[in-house]
């Protein structure tokens, strides 16, 4: 997909040194990155995907083990 017909890429704010990623919305798709390497290998998900990913999270399902 051709970066200049897809948004712009966007990073958290809560980001940190290194340890972060990056997304975009890429038409009806959205695309992740790792902000250190934005040569490298772009996940591409489904909007319907992205949300249900978002709910999980928002929920606490997706929280690291303590």
């Amino acid at each position: 997909m051709d970066e200049a017909k897809s948004g712009a890429w966007k990073k958290s704010e809560l980001s940190q040194g290194g340890d972060c990623v990056q997304w975009r919305v890429a038409g009806d798709t959205v695309q992740i990155r790792n902000s250190n390497d934005t040569e490298g290998p772009i996940l591409t998900f489904t909007r319907s995907e992205w949300q249900a990913f978002l709910g999980a999270a928002k929920a606490g399902d997706a929280d690291l083990p303590t």
